[in-house]
């Protein structure tokens, strides 16, 4: 019953029939398929991308059901990489997945990432380590890396390309000693222009010591969408790309498109005062 060409027809016009057969061909990379990471596979699946790496060693609990596409009753206890594999293969049953079930680590960070043509960041906010190995990795394997924040009601969205500026030189972690303080870089980092901060109803609900903090169904949604066009440009070499240290953040929440551009990274005096001022209410968790 599968034709890959009926399959993803309503593609063609945004894009055309000999770029469709280019997304085919290309093979993407997914480290976590949680909240967005789930939404990112199934939206690369229908776009029609033929290559897909997964990572993920997590299980669904009831607590994901806000936000993760493949968390349902009937996959509670259930890994996630697994559900998501036979998802995407329920969409395009060509698709060539390899899986790596125990995440993404220095033993397989070149497995993970061999013969890629770009890394969507899925991971999770707290999985620093990690995200600072793939991203590494991808600099120095000439990868293109596009991670999109989900933020309130909004999406805050970064993009790495190689030989512009990395990871490190963006977000600054070596400036700072401890992992919470590496962790509030990572925040302003991604969201410098903070559009959400101004209607989270309930402060309690977020806690960098018990890493946890809120989270909506439509904000993983836009980051999908936000991303993979991202993708789309930058496989396909089409379109403007705004990497960083330009960013973009759209809030739907507050009617506003906001972009950012931190020519320093968090070195720059206005990212150095909100980490003042982010480390003062994260000590007072």
């Amino acid at each position: 019953m599968f034709d890959y060409d009926v399959a993803f027809s309503r593609n063609i016009g945004w894009v055309t029939e000999q770029e469709q057969a280019e997304l085919r061909s290309k093979r993407v990379a997914i480290a976590g398929c949680g909240g967005v990471g789930s939404l990112h596979a199934l939206t690369l699946a229908r776009l029609g991308i033929g290559k897909v790496n997964l990572s993920d060693f997590d299980e669904y609990d009831v607590h994901n059901f806000n936000r993760q596409a493949g968390a349902f009753l009937s996959t509670v206890g259930k890994n996630k990489m697994e559900v998501m594999s036979s998802m995407l293969h329920d969409i395009n049953p060509e698709m060539a997945l390899r899986e790596f079930g125990d995440g993404v680590h220095h033993d397989n960070v070149d497995e993970f990432l061999e013969d890629v043509d770009l890394y969507v960041d899925s991971l999770d906010f707290f999985a620093l380590k990690a995200r600072k190995l793939v991203f590494q990795k991808c600099y120095d394997k000439g990868i293109p890396v596009v991670t999109a924040a989900p933020l309130g009601m909004g999406s805050a969205l970064l993009c790495f390309m190689p030989g512009q500026m990395t990871f490190e030189e963006y977000f600054r972690f070596e400036d700072k000693q401890t992992e919470e303080e590496q962790l509030i870089q990572f925040l302003i980092g991604l969201s410098p222009a903070m559009l959400q901060r101004n209607y989270l109803v309930d402060e309690t609900a977020v806690s960098f010591k018990d890493q946890r903090g809120p989270s909506t169904p439509m904000a993983v949604n836009l980051c999908a969408g936000m991303a993979q066009t991202y993708a789309l440009k930058i496989l396909l070499n089409r379109g403007k790309v705004e990497c960083a240290p330009h960013g973009l953040h759209f809030d739907a929440y507050r009617n506003k498109l906001t972009r950012t551009h931190c020519p320093k990274g968090n070195r720059g005096l206005v990212q150095r005062l909100k980490f003042k001022m982010a480390k003062r209410i994260v000590s007072d968790d």
